[in-house]
């Protein structure tokens, strides 16, 4: 099986939000494949709905042998198994969360189906924290 490069794009913004981010690295590790490179954390206010909780965010590069589909229900059990209730794609409304984990990037692929767009255009295009996370992403 082939190894994919990766980008993911992790927050959290209920309870110990660093220690959230690490379980889930650790998670992924585990799971999904090894963490080749990441960026620094960036904390950010809430992004398209009104919180008073701080965003706790990382971008990670890994390597997989998982196809996005299977790579996305891996993502959706981690996030499931650390306690979160609520998916932004079934309510189709942000809320806060103790973990969110996005695919940004899967090599070169450009994949759409109903649950998921590879590349993630709001976070390469739209939102700024994630631009900012991408591009030191690249210099670490």
């Amino acid at each position: 099986m082939s190894q994919h490069d990766v980008t993911l794009l992790l927050g959290s913004n209920l309870g110990d939000t660093e220690k959230n981010i690490k379980t889930a690295l650790n998670f992924i590790e585990i799971e999904i494949g090894p963490i080749i490179r990441r960026s620094d954390i960036l904390l950010t206010k809430p992004v398209e709905f009104a919180s008073n909780n701080i965003f706790c965010n990382i971008v990670v590069l890994i390597k997989t042998q998982l196809s996005p589909v299977n790579l996305l229900n891996s993502i959706k059990r981690i996030e499931v198994d650390m306690g979160r209730i609520e998916d932004s794609s079934v309510t189709k409304a942000y809320v806060d969360r103790i973990i969110d984990i996005d695919i940004v990037l899967y090599g070169d692929l450009k994949f759409e189906c109903k649950t998921l767009q590879i590349p993630h255009k709001k976070h390469l295009y739209e939102r700024e924290f994630s631009r900012n996370l991408l591009m030191s992403l690249k210099t670490h």
